[in-house]
């Protein structure tokens, strides 16, 4: 069952701006070691750190429900498959939002549509509860 959906865009000009304006600082506060050391890898960083930033307000946005709260950036950690297919590692206060939209016998799926044209870039997130399954039943 859907429990929830959510999209978000964002401007790559704003992300190179606080790249430039506020450096690691901004980055620390916003994204996980692991998405710098992805992001930075890139031919354009900022591009990849848009979509990243994108995808955490939209898996927020699934998440959200009643609650209207903010989630805490790094608890939105977007990672990529072997693949390259993006998924969404929830910790802190995101798995805590998560488990308590999840009902009992469930167990939460996110998914994960990113892609970019600049100067934008967008994210479409699924919640998706998943019935439990156990094996000889």
């Amino acid at each position: 069952m859907i429990i929830g959906i959510g999209t978000d865009i964002c401007d790559i000009r704003r992300i190179e701006q606080s790249i430039e304006n506020f450096g690691e600082r901004f980055l620390n506060k916003t994204f996980t070691q692991l998405e710098q050391s992805y992001s930075q890898k890139k031919a354009r960083p900022a591009m990849t750190y848009a979509k990243r930033f994108a995808a955490k307000e939209a898996v927020a946005k699934a998440l959200a429900g009643t609650e209207t709260g903010a989630l805490s950036w790094t608890s939105v950690e977007i990672q990529n498959d072997p693949s390259g297919r993006p998924f969404a590692v929830l910790t802190k206060d995101a798995k805590v939002r998560a488990d308590t939209r999840c009902p009992d016998g469930h167990t939460l799926i996110i998914h994960l549509s990113l892609s970019d044209d600049y100067p934008y870039a967008t994210a479409f997130a699924i919640a998706e509860a998943i019935p439990d399954v156990r094996q000889g039943k």
